[in-house]
């Protein structure tokens, strides 16, 4: 059964989706994306409806969230289950293999039905950010030639660096003064005492002082659709699902990029309380990197298909395929 309840630590919109009054990921793409741009932004976007198109708003706050990621029920096909879902990100990317370490991973590279191995797994999915197993998972899918899949961000951030200004798939730009286009992957850095935005980032990525950093990255699925200034990301484990991130555009389509939070030394925002609300913004981060897409033509392989749930004593719901954070 579909749940619909918040969990009362998330913040609720105060007034309703305004603006243009469409869905994203429901308008037709824009003319002129290359194909590869197309196939990232339908492979995300089919994802984000799987998940019952939980956003976050232009203000930063959680607006709508449904199943999370450790869940046993149906996804919006009415057949596949939440954390079998997040299962197949991590094997069908091919990140799980790098946290084969981890305790779970192994039990979810099992077939799927057994009580033993699908409750170790499930304790991996909660224990492991996946969000960027996700984002490898979506450029496994879409055919992406030459993406640098990973369990952590920062690999694929600082090969689009190593890569140079022509590098092929992504290019690191300033996301403070290039403009965003579907294909693309906005990032962030996380859990950090001081605020480097990209210069300071552009810095550590070249003197090799950047090591495992915790980070995040979302795809753009639209941007300034019908001149509502605004940016539409898709990310995995975030608020523990698949969810949207609305972001404001001034007037030229360059992201109005909210101020970091203030934060201590070991990166917990003290101002964001009950008693300081307009402090608390989930959109509040270190916007340090934009990814723009280079690539403009998906690989010619075929993709490997969805694994889907072996046999178990108790029959199971067929599974059909529709279509972190580190």
């Amino acid at each position: 059964m579909r749940r619909t309840l918040l969990p009362a630590c998330l913040l609720l919109a105060a007034t309703p989706f305004s603006a243009a009054a469409v869905e994203a990921c429901d308008v037709p793409p824009r003319f002129g994306l290359s194909p590869l741009a197309v196939a990232i932004r339908n492979t995300a976007c089919n994802e984000h409806r799987l998940w019952y198109r939980p956003f976050i708003d232009r203000d930063g706050r959680a607006a709508s969230l449904s199943v999370t990621e450790a869940e046993g029920d149906d996804l919006a096909d009415n057949g596949l289950i939440a954390w079998q879902r997040v299962t197949g990100y991590w094997r069908e990317s091919g990140t799980l293999n790098a946290l084969g370490s981890q305790p779970g991973a192994s039990s979810c590279r099992a077939p799927l039905g057994t009580r033993y191995t699908d409750s170790d797994c499930r304790a991996f999915l909660i224990d492991n950010p996946w969000s960027a197993a996700f984002i490898s998972w979506v450029m496994v899918r879409a055919g992406v030639p030459g993406f640098h899949a990973s369990p952590r961000h920062i690999d694929y951030i600082r090969a689009a660096y190593q890569a140079g200004p022509s590098g092929v798939p992504y290019r690191l730009v300033d996301p403070a003064t290039a403009k965003p286009a579907p294909g693309d992957l906005l990032c962030f850095l996380r859990d950090r005492s001081s605020t480097l935005s990209y210069s300071g980032l552009v810095q550590a990525l070249g003197n090799g002082s950047v090591g495992h950093w915790k980070s995040h990255c979302e795809v753009v699925v639209a941007a300034n659709l019908g001149g509502d200034q605004t940016l539409y990301l898709v990310g995995g484990n975030v608020m523990n699902t698949v969810a949207m991130r609305l972001l404001q555009l001034d007037r030229t389509g360059t992201i109005k990029l909210p101020p970091p939070r203030e934060r201590d030394t070991t990166g917990i925002d003290p101002t964001c309380t009950p008693g300081r609300e307009d402090e608390c913004s989930f959109n509040r981060q270190d916007w340090a990197a934009l990814l723009q897409l280079n690539a403009t033509a998906p690989r010619v392989a075929p993709l490997p298909p969805a694994i889907p749930a072996a046999p178990a004593p108790v029959p199971l719901q067929p599974a059909t395929e529709p279509g972190s954070n580190r």
